[in-house]
């Protein structure tokens, strides 16, 4: 199970693949100042919603960041007991999504994440851009594009799952069409702001535009 975790020890990171740390020194209005910040990858993220069955594919997974800012895993060389604080403090529901770590067009990224995270096989022309916007705007300020898709059972060719070879453990769960806002404001389930948003613009925005 993705939330199963043990032997977790903390460090600092002097160097990483994925994110690099700087710092901006800088005047504003004359007042000297000076601000840290992160270099990460922009990303996709996709809302599907199941037709047939009035539901949406969404994600489970472990995220480490999210853990550790519950048990509070802020000092080097930290050991964590994970009888007392177990995997599922780490667990998120998201949209299928991705990092933008390949030179490819945004919308074929978003399809290749849906099939690997999924299992659904999505034609090109049936993910609609929804927006653009950015996240973590106090230390990354990358682009997040936002994209949605209608799918259907006979579009189910993987289970879905994420790519094994690359670390991925990520479990599909269907949320019931009847229970998205009700779970979209309950505080005990861990889900990003980007979610949130998407779950609203399908509510409240989606047949008021021009789509």
């Amino acid at each position: 199970m993705a939330d199963k975790i043990t032997d977790v020890n903390v460090s600092y990171c002097a160097k990483s693949n994925y994110v690099t740390a700087f710092r901006m020194h800088y005047k504003q209005d004359g007042v000297q100042k000076a601000w840290d910040y992160i270099k990460g990858h922009d990303s996709i993220a996709i809302l599907l919603y199941n037709k047939d069955r009035d539901v949406f594919p969404v994600v489970r997974q472990f995220r480490p960041a999210v853990y550790a800012a519950k048990v509070k895993a802020f000092t080097d060389g930290q050991s964590i007991d994970t009888q007392k604080h177990g995997g599922d403090l780490g667990m998120t529901l998201e949209l299928c999504a991705g990092i933008m770590d390949k030179e490819k067009d945004p919308a074929e990224m978003a399809q290749a994440e849906v099939l690997e995270e999924t299992g659904y096989k999505v034609p090109l022309e049936c993910l609609k851009k929804v927006t653009s916007f950015r996240t973590g705007v106090g230390v990354k300020g990358t682009l997040m594009t936002l994209f949605y898709a209608e799918v259907k059972d006979e579009m189910k060719v993987t289970s879905g799952g994420g790519l094994a070879d690359e670390g991925e453990m990520i479990e599909v769960f269907e949320l019931p069409g009847k229970d998205a806002l009700k779970c979209m404001m309950d505080e005990n389930i861990t889900k990003p702001g980007a979610m949130m948003f998407a779950f609203t613009w399908f509510y409240f925005m989606k047949d008021k535009e021009e789509f």
